[in-house]
């Protein structure tokens, strides 16, 4: 195999015509360069460079093997060039995929951070929900993947934390099981789990409802109310919470907007949860937020491979990511 030092050692004698001569220019001895040049004609499989007396001759091989060092060279040396700059942070990219409450809480502060503390790394977004945003981290499509994830839902009567708020279909108990399955902290075994912070979801009721003004609720007092859930997977949760406080929900509507799901609890169409992070970007209108009991909560954690986790940009944005979490 062709090495790079010996391709330089091959220029220098090329250049200087001696061996002497070119470990003065490389700043080694002749026996060292000697020994490099016995080294690449042995890689090269033939002789590279023939005395004539005093002097020093390429052979057809030697000069076609000079030619193309100086590109290889080149090529190397801008290659290492880029590496040492996103080595340190003046050069790379992180893939981001986020989920929406995500995207207009965390996100903005750990990439404005970013920004201003390694403005050579570029940061792309794009927005995925669990599982699919693991996946894509799985695939290779994002290097960095903020995700969230359940507890066990409290049976009726329970104290205890819950997983939250919204997907799966009316009715759907066998599905409910399930969610909580895929939520198991199994799942992402294989991968670097970064946890950011609880996000505690909160409901909402109409200003109208005979709830509002309360500063907590029951889920098993909204038994009889129509429901507007998010998400598919939180669906799932909110069905898996809800039996376990003793009643299955009618989930008359369903969206993966928040504002959306705001908005309907704000005509007066039902009541939901939302988690904390998602209420924050939402300017709710004509709806009360009540403390939820018991407690409904997702872990938020930021997730990356564990041979990504050593790469600078990326230990660095989820560095950032942990400390928007705390801010």
């Amino acid at each position: 195999m062709i090495e790079a030092r010996h391709l330089r050692v091959l220029r220098a004698v090329a250049g200087t015509g001696s061996f002497s001569a070119a470990a003065r220019e490389l700043g080694c001895t002749q026996p060292a360069v000697s020994q490099q040049m016995k080294a690449l004609e042995q890689s090269a499989g033939t002789p590279l460079i023939v005395r004539a007396g005093r002097e020093m001759r390429l052979t057809q091989a030697g000069a076609a093997l000079v030619r193309h060092a100086a590109g290889i060279l080149a090529g190397l040396t801008a290659a290492e060039e880029e590496v040492a700059a996103i080595a340190g942070l003046r050069a790379g990219r992180v893939r981001l995929v986020s989920f929406p409450s995500g995207s207009s809480t965390l996100v903005p502060t750990a990439l404005a951070a970013m920004r201003a503390e390694h403005p050579g790394t570029r940061i792309s977004l794009v927005e995925a929900e669990p599982p699919r945003s693991v996946e894509m981290l799985r695939d290779g499509d994002c290097d960095v993947a903020l995700a969230f994830r359940y507890g066990s839902a409290p049976r009726a009567g329970a104290g205890g934390d819950a997983g939250s708020g919204a997907g799966a279909a009316p009715g759907a108990g066998a599905g409910a099981g399930a969610g909580a399955a895929a939520d198991a902290p199994a799942e992402w075994d294989d991968l670097v789990v970064r946890p950011l912070l609880t996000d505690r979801l909160v409901g909402l009721v109409p200003e109208g409802h005979r709830l509002a003004g309360a500063e907590r609720v029951g889920m098993a007092d909204l038994a009889d109310e129509p429901w507007i859930a998010g998400c598919p997977r939180c669906r799932r949760h909110l069905v898996e919470v809800c039996e376990g406080a003793g009643f299955t929900p009618r989930i008359d509507f369903a969206t993966d907007d928040y504002p959306a799901v705001a908005g309907l609890v704000g005509a007066g169409l039902g009541v939901a949860v939302l988690p904390e992070l998602a209420v924050e970007s939402v300017r709710a209108k004509g709806v009360s937020m009540l403390a939820v009991e018991p407690a409904v909560e997702r872990e938020i954690v930021a997730l990356t491979l564990p041979d990504l986790a050593r790469v600078p940009a990326v230990a660095a944005t989820l560095a950032q990511l942990e400390r928007a979490a705390v801010r």
